[in-house]
C-alpha cells in the first residue's frame, strides 16, 4: 500500500453569469431575499454548447495542464454528476476519448452533492492498493437542465460547472481516510418529482429536481459538521491543523454554520464560492477548491477539509493536500 496525493486541479465556468435580478421575477423574488437565504450573487448557466462532457473535458484538461502530466498517463476518469441526461453511455468513457485518455478506464458516480468526495475516496483506494497509478475525478454538472425555473425552493440556488482533480501516487498521505453515509429513509427530500420513463405516457412531463429546504437545512447543520469533524480526528489531526474548510457549496447560511460548529480557527480559509458560481452539486467542491488554489489563498501542500453533502440522503468527508 501506498498514499495517494492530490496532483493538480482545473475548473470550466460558462460564460453567461446570470445575476439575481434574472431569477427574481419567475419565482416572485428579490435580489435582497436571495442573497439573504443563500447568499448568492450570481451564478453560471451553460450556454448551448456546455454539456456535462464537455464542461468535465475542459475541467480536466485544466487539471491535467496544472498538473504538468499528459492525458495518456490516466489510468481511471472517474465523473461525479447528477445531471448527465443520459442513461447510457455514461460521461466517464466520453470525456476520457475527447482527453486522449484512450488506455483508461472511465466511468460515472452518482452521489449527488457528495459524488466528488466519494469519487476522490474511490481514486484514493485504487492508487493506495496499487490499481492505478493516475487519476482523474471530475464534477460536472448542468443543473439547469433539471431544475424547473419557476421553483422558489431551487431556481434561485443551481447553476453549472465543471470542476477535476489529478490524483496520483504518494510515498505519504495526501488524501486521508473517508467519513461518509448514507440514510436513504430521508431520501424524499431532495430528489426528482418522478421517473423519466413518464415521459413516454405523459410528453409534457419533466421531472425536475425538488427539494425540500427547510429539511435538507436542518439536516446538514445537525448531521455534516459531526461527520466531518470526525474525518479531521480519522487523518489523526485537528482543526488547527487545516489550512482550509471546502465543503459542498450548497449556500452560504449552511457553511457558516458547519463552519461554526467545526469550530475552525480564523487562520482557516473557508472556500465561500457560492456566492459567484451557486451551488454546482457535485462540481462544487473542486471548482472552490480551484479558485482558492488559483487565487493563492491557500499554500501548496496545505491541508483542506473537504465535505460533501446532498441527495440519498449522502454525505462524504475527507482531508486532502492541497496541489
Amino acid at each position: 500500500m501506498t498514499g495517494s496525493r492530490i496532483r493538480g486541479v482545473g475548473a470550466y465556468r460558462p460564460a453567461r453569469i446570470v445575476h439575481n435580478d434574472e431569477i427574481c421575477g419567475p419565482i416572485d423574488s428579490t435580489d435582497e431575499w436571495i442573497r439573504q437565504r443563500s447568499g448568492i450573487v450570481s451564478r453560471r448557466f451553460a450556454g448551448p454548447d456546455d454539456t456535462v462532457v464537455s464542461m468535465a473535458t475542459r475541467a480536466a484538461d485544466g487539471a491535467l495542464r496544472h498538473a504538468g502530466v499528459t492525458a495518456e498517463s490516466i489510468d481511471v476518469v472517474i465523473v461525479a454528476t447528477m445531471s448527465y441526461l443520459y442513461q447510457s453511455p455514461a460521461a466517464g468513457p466520453q470525456v476520457a476519448d475527447l482527453l486522449g485518455a484512450h488506455r483508461a478506464a472511465a466511468f460515472d458516480l452518482g452521489a449527488a452533492c457528495a459524488g466528488f468526495c466519494s469519487a476522490l475516496a474511490v481514486a484514493d483506494g485504487l492508487v493506495s492498493s496499487g490499481s492505478a497509478g493516475r487519476v482523474l475525478v471530475i464534477g460536472s454538472e448542468r443543473m439547469t437542465d433539471i431544475i424547473d425555473p419557476k421553483d422558489r425552493s431551487t431556481a434561485f440556488l443551481f447553476a453549472d460547472g465543471a470542476g477535476a482533480v489529478v490524483v496520483e501516487s504518494s510515498g505519504s498521505r495526501g488524501i486521508h481516510r473517508v467519513v461518509w453515509g448514507a440514510d436513504g429513509a430521508r431520501s424524499g427530500v431532495i430528489g426528482h418529482e418522478g421517473s423519466w420513463a413518464r415521459t413516454r405516457d405523459d410528453p409534457g412531463f419533466w421531472p425536475v429536481m425538488r427539494m425540500a429546504g427547510p429539511e435538507v437545512f436542518r439536516w446538514a447543520i445537525s448531521e455534516v459538521a459531526p461527520v466531518a469533524g470526525e474525518a479531521v480526528r480519522a487523518a489523526g489531526l485537528t482543526v488547527d491543523d487545516l489550512a482550509a474548510f471546502v465543503p459542498h457549496q450548497a449556500n452560504v447560511r449552511i457553511i457558516d454554520r458547519i463552519a461554526g460548529s467545526l469550530g475552525l480557527p480564523a487562520s482557516v480559509v473557508v472556500a465561500r464560492d457560492v456566492e459567484h458560481s451557486g451551488n454546482t452539486s457535485a462540481a462544487s467542491i473542486p471548482l472552490a477548491m480551484e479558485a482558492l488554489v488559483s487565487a493563492g489563498r491557500v499554500p501548496s501542500g496545505g491541508l483542506a477539509l473537504l465535505s460533501g453533502f446532498g441527495a440519498g440522503l449522502t454525505h462524504a468527508s475527507l482531508v486532502a493536500r492541497l496541489p
